[in-house]
C-alpha cells in the first residue's frame, strides 16, 4: 500500500473536474483495503479524516478539494460461481470496469445485462446506484453482493432484499452511507435469453442494423450505437451521464401537465404515478445545448450536463441548481440530481 498525499483527482472523475485529495490510495486486496483504512484511523487521531471510496468515477461532481483519504476499488475478477436449470451466477469483482463485464457475460452467453451495454463506471457503483437504462435495472438481474463493513471487520454478505432497491437508490446510499465497502456482486443471469426490445429507440436502432436474428449481442449493439449517438464520450468532454432523475409523479399532476403540454414524454409506473422524461422537461425550458463558460447542457442531451474544459464543480452545481428552478417553475415538478456531490 502507498499513500500519497495532496494527489490530483482530475483523471479519476469523468467530468475532469481539477480538485485533489488530502491523502490517496488504491486496493486490489481485502489486506490493502484493511490496511489503508488502519491508516485513517492513525491520522484521525489527531483531526478527522472523511473517507472516500472511489470506483470508476463516473457518478460523481467534486466541488472542492477532498480533505480526507480517497481510496480506489481495484479489486479484479470475475467468475461462474454457480448454475441451476435456468440460470448463471455470476460473481464480478467491485473495481471490474461495467462494461467489461457486460461483455464477457455477453461472449459467454449469460443473458440479462445486454440492455446495460457501455454504462460507464465500475461493478461496485452498479448495486449502490441500482443502474437502469433501457427497460433493465440491477434489481432485475442481482443476486447478492459482498461488502466489507468499516466498523466491525467483518465480510457481510446482502440479499437482493436487504439491499432494499429503489430508483437509483440503495441501502448503501442511504441507511448504510460510507458504512460498508462493496467489494463484488453476483449476477443471476438466464441461460435462455428473455430478450427486452421494446423501450426507447432499440427496435428502431434493430431494423436500421438490419437484424434478422435477434441475440443477446445483436440487442447488445443497438444500445451502444444508441448511446454513443446521444451521449458525450467522457474521455472527449466531461460528464457524468444522467445528471438529474426521472422525476415520479402522480396520475393527477401527469393529467394537469399533459392538459397544458400534450406532447410530455411520460412513463406509466401503475395506475396512480407516471415518470416524466427529465431530459424532455429540460429541453421545454430551453436548457439544450446551452453554455456558461465551461459548464454546459450537451446539445444531443438536455439530461447531461458537461465540462467542456476547465468548469469547476461550483460552476456545474449552479447551472444545475438554475434547470431544476426552471422546470419547477414552469412544470410544477422539482427536478433530483442523480450524480452524488462531493
Amino acid at each position: 500500500m502507498h499513500i500519497r498525499q495532496n494527489f490530483s483527482l482530475k483523471e479519476y472523475n469523468t467530468f475532469g473536474i481539477d480538485v485533489s485529495a488530502k491523502h490517496f490510495s488504491n486496493f486490489g486486496s481485502i489486506e490493502e483495503l484493511e490496511e489503508a483504512l488502519q491508516y485513517r484511523k492513525e491520522v484521525s487521531a489527531n483531526s478527522p479524516c472523511p473517507l472516500l471510496i472511489l470506483g470508476g468515477g463516473s457518478n460523481v461532481l467534486f466541488t472542492k478539494d477532498f480533505d480526507g483519504i480517497v481510496l480506489k476499488n481495484e479489486l479484479s475478477g470475475i467468475e461462474l460461481v454457480n448454475e441451476d436449470a435456468e440460470n448463471y451466477y455470476i460473481k464480478a469483482s467491485a473495481g471490474e470496469k461495467w462494461h467489461n463485464h457486460v461483455e464477457y457475460c455477453i461472449s459467454n452467453n449469460y443473458s440479462g445485462l445486454e440492455n446495460l451495454s457501455l454504462i460507464p463506471g465500475n461493478v461496485g457503483a452498479s448495486p449502490m446506484q441500482n443502474i437502469g437504462a433501457y427497460g433493465v435495472e440491477i434489481k432485475d438481474v442481482f443476486f447478492e453482493l459482498e461488502a466489507y463493513n468499516i466498523q466491525d471487520k467483518i465480510i457481510q454478505t446482502f440479499s437482493l432484499d436487504d439491499c432494499q432497491f429503489g430508483y437509483r437508490e440503495s441501502v448503501f446510499k442511504n441507511k448504510f452511507k460510507g458504512q460498508f465497502v462493496i467489494l463484488n456482486v453476483t449476477y443471476k443471469l438466464k441461460k435462455n435469453p428473455v430478450f427486452n426490445t421494446s423501450y426507447g429507440a432499440i427496435n428502431t436502432e434493430l431494423e436500421r442494423m438490419g437484424v434478422k436474428d435477434l441475440n443477446i449481442r445483436n440487442i447488445s449493439n443497438a444500445v451502444i450505437n444508441i448511446r454513443t449517438s446521444k451521449l458525450p464520450n467522457p474521455k472527449e468532454i466531461g460528464n457524468a451521464g444522467s445528471f438529474f432523475k426521472n422525476p415520479k409523479v402522480s396520475k393527477f399532476r401527469w393529467h394537469v401537465i399533459w392538459e397544458q403540454f400534450p406532447d410530455v414524454v411520460a412513463y406509466k409506473v401503475d395506475e396512480m404515478n407516471y415518470k416524466l422524461a427529465a431530459g424532455w422537461l429540460i429541453e421545454q425550458c430551453g436548457w439544450k445545448g446551452f453554455r456558461k463558460g465551461d459548464a454546459g447542457c450537451h446539445s444531443k442531451q438536455s439530461l447531461v450536463l458537461v465540462n467542456y474544459g476547465n468548469a469547476k464543480g461550483e460552476d456545474i452545481i449552479n447551472l444545475a441548481d438554475e434547470i431544476i428552478y426552471s422546470v419547477e417553475n414552469k412544470f410544477g415538478v422539482k427536478l433530483e440530481k442523480e450524480v452524488n456531490i462531493v
